[in-house]
């Protein structure tokens, strides 16, 4: 039950906050000062912002509806909110950057991987696969 309601609230984050900056990319200059001065920049703006994060809000509306889907899922929050909480880190202190935009996405970050890491030691690992030739 844990689990679903885990993926419940990170589809609703992560696809509607993916969506949003998909369909509305000028608002990350009022958020956090990153804005498309070209169309292409716009277009990546839309990609990283819109589409990674949609990307992560499907993967865990998989996880929800499909049990086997949740401990692979859970594994690449891991690595991906990982990899996005750990650079936002180290980036905010090498660039002393320590804003409210950045406080609040170390704070999901960390605690999407918090708990991420706790589902996942409640999870039973699946036996190894055995090859026969």
């Amino acid at each position: 039950m844990a689990e679903r309601s885990f993926f419940a609230v990170s589809t609703l984050l992560w696809l509607g906050y993916g969506v949003y900056c998909f369909f509305q990319p000028g608002v990350l200059a009022e958020m956090a000062g990153v804005m498309g001065s070209t169309p292409t920049a716009t277009t990546e703006l839309r990609a990283m912002y819109g589409g990674a994060q949609a990307g992560i809000g499907l993967l865990c509306a998989g996880a929800f509806a499909q049990a086997t889907l949740r401990r692979p899922a859970l594994l690449a929050l891991l690595f991906i909110v990982g990899g996005l909480g750990t650079t936002r880190l180290l980036g905010a202190l090498l660039d002393g950057s320590f804003t409210s935009y950045t406080f609040s996405g170390l704070g999901f970050e960390w605690a999407t991987i918090a708990v991420a890491a706790w589902l996942l030691s409640r999870t039973s690992t699946p036996p190894a696969a055995t090859f026969s030739s």
